[in-house]
């Protein structure tokens, strides 16, 4: 059957939707869930079948619901269920508009997945049971267990919600800037911001990578590997512009990422700075330690 005989209202047609809709390749979309591109390719001309955990993972890294993949009714979703150029759900905040990235409106999730994530980061992961992640959300056992199959689904969850973020936040933050200089200070300004106002979610990404199974492990590896791709690829283009040298880019690549995936271990809401103020200063530091002109207007000479 040709495309045009499809329903497009196939579960099928709407991840293909999705993931246009994401921006993101066949082979991008297969990697973040962990499946060849031809399993996702046949999903998306329903050649097969997928499950339901593995839907959710789709749902995730697409931006979207599961309930909007599998055809609900338009009414009874919000906006910011649907597939959208900014490629996540974030509740209460229009992902298309200007500056959205730099915009932080409380997550719309679970009461057992907030439960899962206060409990990783207060015991750890391996600390935290299911019982006592019942007992946080105010549930049973066997409810919690209806709703997620065990802990390691709660934590995978988790850190499929933190890869989604990140990854509409940098493609819209470098959707806002046409120089290469300008990307990277976007970039790192877009991580800075994330691991300070979601700092429990990055805390956990940034600890419990090793509490994952194997598969996840690869598959939540490659996804961050694309966010570093992408500023390394603007580091590059920075560089070039200014033509100085890019043998040490990598190098300087991976430390910046890691001055701004440190931030949850020491930045307090309460304390004396702002995580905008926190962004604005670390923007500066990268383009400093690349040796590149830091020309953004507006932005206080202590924190050039």
């Amino acid at each position: 059957m040709g495309d045009t005989d499809r329903d497009p209202q196939s579960v099928g047609a709407r991840v293909r939707q999705a993931r246009s809709a994401a921006g993101l390749s066949l082979r991008a979309a297969a990697q973040r869930i962990g499946v060849s591109p031809a399993t996702l390719s046949a999903v998306e001309n329903d050649r097969t079948g997928i499950s339901v955990p593995r839907l959710r993972t789709l749902a995730t890294a697409l931006g979207t619901t599961v309930s909007w993949l599998v055809g609900e009714q338009e009414s009874t979703m919000t906006a910011a269920a649907r597939p959208n150029s900014g490629g996540a759900d974030i509740a209460g905040s229009d992902t298309g508009s200007p500056d959205a990235w730099r915009k932080f409106p409380p997550m719309d999730i679970d009461p057992v997945l907030a439960a899962a994530i206060a409990s990783f980061v207060e015991t750890g992961y391996h600390g935290a049971t299911m019982r006592s992640i019942a007992r946080r959300a105010g549930m049973s056992v066997p409810g919690v267990y209806h709703h997620y199959h065990d802990k390691q689904e709660l934590l995978v969850r988790a850190l499929d919600l933190t890869m989604a973020e990140l990854h509409w936040r940098v493609r819209a933050a470098r959707r806002e800037a046409d120089t290469g200089w300008a990307r990277v200070s976007h970039v790192v300004e877009a991580l800075a911001l994330f691991h300070t106002h979601r700092r429990e979610l990055a805390f956990i990404g940034a600890s419990e990578m090793r509490s994952l199974n194997p598969d996840n492990r690869i598959r939540i590896t490659n996804s961050r590997n694309e966010i570093q791709y992408i500023l390394d690829a603007d580091i590059d283009a920075a560089l070039n512009e200014e033509n100085l040298p890019t043998g040490r880019a990598r190098v300087a690549g991976r430390a910046i990422t890691t001055m701004c995936t440190s931030l949850p271990q020491w930045f307090r809401l309460d304390g004396p700075a702002t995580p905008e103020q926190i962004a604005v200063e670390y923007a500066g530091f990268a383009l400093g330690l690349l040796g590149v002109r830091d020309r953004r207007s507006g932005v206080p000479d202590c924190a050039r």
